[in-house]
C-alpha cells in the first residue's frame, strides 16, 4: 500500500483543526480508560487522598447525571470546537421554528461511528444551536456506562451529556415551562456497525421506546438527519450473518457498546489511521411532530405515531438529499 503523506507546509489553521479533532477522538476512545486507571493508580501513591476525596464526591454526586447533568457553558464556547467544526466542516440546518415553551425529543439519524455531528451540533455552541433555536437547551444522551467512570463523568457532563436511560430523559421532559431538547441517536450502538460511506441503513423499525417516552410526557418529536455522518470512516466489511458480525453483536449485547472496526486517515498521512476524513456534515433539523400527552398509550396509538415519525424522517431525507450529493435513486432503508 502506497502511503500518501500530508504536506509539510500546511497552514496553521488546518493544523489547529487537526489537533482539535485529535483531542476529541482521544476523549471519545481513550480518556475514560485513562481516567479509571488514574483513579486507582493514585490510591497507591502519596496522592491517595485525591482518590479518596473523589470517591466521596462520586457518592454524593451519584444522581447528578440523571438530574440534568452539570453543563459548563464556557466549555461549550471554547475556540477548540470552532476548529473542530471547520475540520469537516459541520453545518446545522433549520427547517422550522421550535417553540421554546415546549419540550422536545430530537431523533438523530444516522448514528455513524462516533456521532460526530450530534456532538458538535448539540454539545457545543460552534454551529449556533442556541441562536437558531433561542430558548432551547440541548442534551445529548450517552450510554450510562460512561457515567460510572471517575473524572470522565464530570468532563462529559460539562458538555451537556446525560445517560441514555428513561429516568434521565424523563427528568428533563417533565420540566414545566419547556425549553429542553433531548437528543437521542435512535439507532444507538448497533447502528454504528452499519456505518460506512454510502450507507443509508436506519435502525428504526423496532425502536419505539423514544416514541412512547414522547407520548408519556407530551414532548414533541423532531426528526434530524445528518447528511455525511456515515462518510467519515471506512469500516471492515461485516455483513449480517458473518462470523465477525456475530462476534460484534454478541459483544454489543454483553457490554452495551459496539466495536466497529473502523479506519480512515492519520495525523501526518492520508492512507490509514483513526482520524476521520474531512467530509462535510450537514445536520438538518426537521419539522416538529405535535404529540399529545398520553401516559398509557395503546399499542395502536404507539404504532401510529411511530409510523408518522418514520414517514416524516423519510420525507426530510427526500427533500434535502439533492442538496448534499445523495443520488436521486437513493432512499433510506429502515430495519
Amino acid at each position: 500500500m502506497k502511503i500518501q503523506f500530508a504536506p509539510t507546509d500546511l497552514p496553521l489553521t488546518r493544523r489547529l483543526q487537526m489537533a482539535s479533532v485529535l483531542q476529541w477522538v482521544f476523549s471519545f476512545l481513550g480518556l475514560a480508560p485513562c481516567c479509571i486507571m488514574m483513579f486507582f493508580v493514585l490510591m497507591f501513591t502519596r496522592f491517595w487522598l485525591i482518590s479518596v476525596l473523589y470517591a466521596c464526591w462520586f457518592f454524593i454526586d451519584w444522581e447528578t447525571p440523571s438530574k440534568g447533568g452539570r453543563r459548563f457553558h464556557f466549555l461549550c464556547h471554547l475556540r477548540v470546537w470552532d476548529y473542530m467544526r471547520d475540520y469537516f466542516p459541520v453545518k446545522l440546518v433549520k427547517t422550522a421554528d421550535l417553540d421554546p415553551g415546549k419540550n422536545y425529543i430530537l431523533g438523530f439519524h444516522p448514528h455513524g461511528v462516533l456521532v460526530a455531528g450530534a456532538f458538535i451540533n448539540f454539545c457545543t455552541y460552534a454551529t449556533g444551536f442556541r441562536k437558531l433555536f433561542p430558548g432551547l437547551d440541548s442534551f445529548l444522551l450517552m450510554l450510562p456506562l460512561w457515567f460510572r467512570a471517575p473524572f470522565f463523568r464530570d468532563y462529559i457532563m460539562m458538555a451537556g451529556l446525560i445517560p441514555s436511560d428513561k429516568e434521565s430523559a424523563s427528568y428533563l421532559l417533565c420540566r414545566q415551562g419547556g425549553g429542553n431538547a433531548v437528543v437521542i441517536a435512535v439507532g444507538g450502538a448497533p447502528e454504528a456497525l452499519d456505518a460506512r460511506p454510502g450507507a443509508f441503513t436506519i435502525l428504526l423499525a423496532n425502536k419505539k421506546g423514544f416514541v412512547k417516552l414522547a407520548m408519556e410526557h407530551g414532548a414533541h418529536l423532531v426528526p434530524v438527519f445528518s447528511f455525511g455522518e456515515n462518510e467519515l470512516f471506512d469500516q471492515v466489511e461485516n455483513p449480517r450473518g458473518t462470523c465477525l458480525r456475530w462476534i460484534q453483536d454478541k459483544l454489543q449485547s454483553i457490554m452495551g457498546i459496539s466495536l466497529p472496526l473502523f479506519h480512515a486517515r492519520g495525523v501526518f498521512q492520508y492512507s490509514f489511521g483513526i482520524m476521520p476524513y474531512r467530509k462535510p456534515i450537514n445536520t438538518v433539523v426537521g419539522r416538529p411532530i405535535r404529540v399529545e400527552k398520553n401516559e398509557k398509550p395503546t399499542v395502536e396509538e404507539l404504532d401510529a405515531l411511530h409510523q408518522l415519525y418514520t414517514e416524516e424522517l423519510s420525507q426530510l431525507f427526500e427533500e434535502h438529499k439533492g442538496k448534499y450529493g445523495v443520488p436521486e435513486d437513493q432512499h433510506l432503508s429502515f430495519v
